[in-house]
């Protein structure tokens, strides 16, 4: 009644599997190294170029002491990673929604987030937050 030759699995071209499986397989390419001091006389690998960081560190002063005044505001979803762009390395003041405002000095700048530190009031501290959570900015 039912034929033998139908596979228990079959290929549905549709299917969530037939994408899942339809990819080629890609295994982590994780490298863990084993350094030899003597490789090196006895000294470390740079880890970055000389004169560049890896990520720039907080800014050396604190902030100003004025707080500016908040001129425009993002729109009904998200603040636009290139409309930030110009703030990058520079202090920022950020409203963020929900009326929480601090000064921060942005390092680098993501599709959907930013990151770099915020003042506390004595330092500066890494921070991250999702560009979804800025009201408005501004940087002087």
């Amino acid at each position: 009644m039912y034929p033998s030759h139908v596979p228990l699995y079959y290929n549905n071209p549709f299917s969530q599997e037939a994408y899942i499986y339809s990819l080629p397989y890609q295994e982590m390419d994780y490298y863990y190294s084993t350094l030899d001091g003597r490789q090196f006389d006895g000294h470390q690998p740079p880890s970055a170029p000389p004169g560049q960081d890896l990520e720039p560190g907080p800014p050396t002063s604190p902030p100003p002491s004025i707080v500016p005044q908040q001129t425009h505001q993002a729109g009904a979803y998200a603040v636009d990673p290139g409309s930030m762009i110009s703030c990058l390395h520079r202090y920022t003041y950020v409203w963020l929604r929900g009326r929480e405002q601090f000064w921060f000095y942005p390092t680098f700048i993501g599709r959907h987030s930013v990151s770099g530190y915020r003042w506390t009031g004595s330092r500066w501290v890494h921070y991250g937050i999702s560009l979804r959570q800025i009201q408005s900015f501004t940087c002087v």
